[in-house]
């Protein structure tokens, strides 16, 4: 059971995101459940995306900083062949090429290349600023704005599913990683092209997703 008074105290909850979501609906969401005035959340999830998102209530939002900067886990399966101008499966093809002769060995071998710390470049669809423009208002109106590379980190990186054109991937990576950005690089590197096809995040720090509840499940134990 949840209690006001335990989330109005300040409390950090992990939520099993829902497809369709964004991150600001899940936390609108629940602010209108509890009534709690002071919401947010620690790190934003896509709403194709799926998985952990940690909600901070109260002074417990005073922490998002520092819960942003935690390890983060990803199952990713990207699809070879096709390039979209998100790097997700939401975007507008934009460009295809053959896949066949790729092997799983190809793969791991371009996979060592992002291993470690590396510069990478963001999606030109995501909401960091330029000049104080977010990205993906700038490519929404045509203006072709590249974010500087910033320093990222892949603690592990491999393949769990290998079935073409889709190739499922296991990622542990610090914060500021972008996985459509690891896609589309993957992809230009074995020439072929990649977008993410699904996205789900598995763990931030110790907050596992098995132990995130479902928004329908804080509904039912919330009590005001």
């Amino acid at each position: 059971m949840i209690t006001f008074q335990e989330l109005d105290a300040g409390k950090v909850v992990a939520i099993d995101k829902p497809e369709r979501w964004t991150s600001f609906d899940v936390v609108n969401r629940l602010r209108l459940v509890t009534g709690v005035r002071k919401v947010g959340h620690a790190g934003t999830l896509d709403p194709f995306a799926t998985g952990v998102l940690l909600i901070c209530f109260a002074s417990a939002t005073k922490q998002v900083e520092q819960l942003m900067t935690m390890e983060k886990e990803y199952v990713a399966t990207i699809e070879l062949g096709k390039q979209t101008d998100t790097d997700d499966v939401t975007g507008k093809v934009v460009a295809e090429k053959a896949f066949s002769h790729i092997s799983r060995e190809q793969i791991d071998g371009t996979l060592e290349k992002y291993r470690g710390e590396f510069y990478q470049t963001p999606p030109d669809y995501s909401a960091l600023k330029v000049k104080g423009e977010r990205l993906y208002k700038l490519a929404r109106q045509g203006k072709v704005t590249t974010a500087a590379p910033r320093l990222v980190t892949i603690h592990d990186l491999r393949i769990t599913e290998f079935a073409l054109p889709r190739v499922t991937l296991a990622i542990t990576c610090s914060r500021g990683t972008y996985v459509r950005a690891l896609a589309r690089d993957i992809g230009n590197d074995l020439g072929c092209g990649a977008f993410v096809q699904t996205l789900r995040r598995t763990r931030v720090g110790p907050f596992r997703v098995g132990a995130a509840m479902r928004i329908a499940d804080f509904e039912r134990d919330y009590c005001r």
